[in-house]
């Protein structure tokens, strides 16, 4: 297994930093992950791999910081219950989410450090977008190629701890160990960049519209492009897993979509664009680009992926 060393901040030389949530007691820990190149995919000699996962390409990605749990119920709720108006010069205010029609945590947990589910790349983009407002700095979802950047942390065998299956269960909730339920956040071993969660317990969002022939498009020894999101609302590119999936699943390279089933008993007509009644071990974790980008290219960004 191939691994290097623990990340640095370039600019501040730290390698992990709390952000406070404003109007709230929370903070959440931010993992720095260094600019560096990797083979994203899965190589032709890995057991179980899929078409989708490949040709591999080497890609360069700058650094940034990276959620080291997955964003929390707790968390989560300090926006749901934000009854404040949140006004910005360069951002329209912030459009409350819909009320939850049922208990969408299904009985698992929530609060106490259980991760947030159910909602939909909208919502969890919202979350992003209200964060910026409160705090002034840019958060976003990872895109595909960052997810699995981060989630190698310099290996480049089937987990980020090595090939064997078997010690699985020391590094994640899945399909073996779960008792069919996600578990409160960092119970298991991190990544070697001191991320948890990263395979199983939840899938997470990326930024990224499902293409199967994505990694077609990049090319060698180039910097990834962020593109903007297409205009069709599915399916959007999802990565790590969750309590649901097995060890074959779990793969660092292994690729996941949305669905429009994800929402096929939401009672409201047009269905919710917040929440997913059939998308219970769905969540996500925050990117922040090391580089801040302006106001005005924040302001860009959720035009592009939200629309406003």
């Amino acid at each position: 297994m191939l691994l290097l060393s623990q990340a640095q901040n370039t600019t501040t030389n730290q390698t992990s930093r709390n952000q406070q949530i404003p109007g709230s007691t929370l903070s959440f820990k931010m993992q720095s992950i260094p600019a560096g190149s990797f083979l994203i995919g899965s190589s032709i000699s890995e057991k179980n791999r899929q078409q989708e996962e490949w040709p591999q390409k080497k890609i360069q990605i700058p650094a940034f910081w990276m959620g080291a749990y997955e964003v929390t119920r707790d968390e989560f709720d300090v926006f749901l219950k934000d009854e404040q108006t949140s006004q910005n010069v360069d951002l329209d205010a912030i459009t409350r989410p819909s009320a939850q029609y049922v208990d969408l945590t299904w009985g698992m947990g929530k609060e106490g450090g259980y991760p947030a589910n159910s909602m939909s790349q909208f919502a969890a983009l919202m979350y992003c977008k209200w964060l910026y407002q409160k705090t002034g700095i840019f958060f976003r979802l990872p895109t595909e190629a960052e997810w699995e950047y981060a989630c190698r942390a310099g290996t480049n065998t089937t987990y980020y701890y090595g090939n064997d299956p078997k010690l699985l269960n020391q590094y994640a909730w899945y399909l073996d160990n779960s008792e069919e339920k996600y578990q409160k956040v960092g119970l298991k071993k991190p990544n070697p960049w001191g991320l948890y969660d990263m395979l199983g317990n939840l899938m997470e969002w990326t930024l990224d519209h499902y293409e199967p022939e994505r990694y077609k498009d990049f090319v060698n020894n180039a910097p990834e492009k962020i593109m903007p999101a297409k205009a069709a609302k599915y399916p959007k590119a999802l990565k790590g897993g969750s309590y649901e999936e097995t060890p074959d699943e779990l793969r660092v390279a292994a690729r996941f979509h949305s669905d429009p089933s994800w929402n096929k008993r939401d009672p409201q007509i047009p269905k919710s664009k917040w929440w997913l009644t059939e998308g219970k071990n769905v969540g996500f974790r925050l990117l922040q680009p090391e580089k801040q980008p302006s106001p005005a290219e924040v302001k860009q960004f959720f035009i592009n992926y939200l629309g406003k």
